[in-house]
């Protein structure tokens, strides 16, 4: 037994340089393969940024009657070459950490009176804040231009409906 793995062994000694010997005197033959192309590509990124609409006055919080038919005007201006129509009201309310989500049920045709050039009056019915407005509770409106995917940055009002019925609700335009 011992005697076959020692033969086993000289054949496994002898068959490696024997491999080596004969792959250098049989190099793998060289290929003129090769690859070309005479066209050249070039590209870029960027980014766009959409100009922010502008507050051109102050907005004021209208209690109605009773806090019935209560709404916010916001009075704005979109950047040149927008209008109403590239524009979307959002909301959250402050302080909760929430971020800006459009404002459902909110027709920004039908509550816009104006033009690009004169500027925009936006009335937002408080009905349409439903219980996030009310209760000393703060919300912010803003109104920001959509083109092509890309957002602006927000035009924005914090405004509160008071305690009850209206009472000591205000609003006020906040900075850029």
């Amino acid at each position: 037994m011992l005697r076959r793995r020692s033969v086993g062994m000289a054949g496994l000694l002898l068959a490696v340089p024997l491999a080596v010997v004969l792959s250098v005197m049989n190099p793998p033959a060289v290929t003129e393969a090769a690859w070309q192309h005479g066209q050249f590509a070039s590209g870029s990124f960027g980014t766009v940024t959409i100009p922010a609409p502008a507050l051109n006055g102050q907005c004021t919080y209208n209690p109605g009657i009773l806090g019935l038919g209560a709404y916010v005007r916001i009075l704005w201006k979109p950047p040149t070459g927008y209008t109403s129509a590239n524009a979307e009201v959002q909301a959250s309310t402050s302080g909760l950490g929430s971020a800006l989500a459009p404002l459902t049920g909110f027709s920004l045709t039908s509550n816009t009176t104006g033009s690009p050039a004169a500027g925009y009056v936006t009335d937002v019915p408080v009905n349409l804040l439903g219980g996030l407005l009310g209760l000393g509770t703060e919300l912010q409106i803003a109104i920001v231009i959509k083109d092509g995917g890309w957002t602006s940055k927000s035009a924005s009002v914090a405004t509160n409906a008071g305690l009850v019925a209206g009472l000591g609700g205000s609003c006020r335009n906040l900075a850029a």
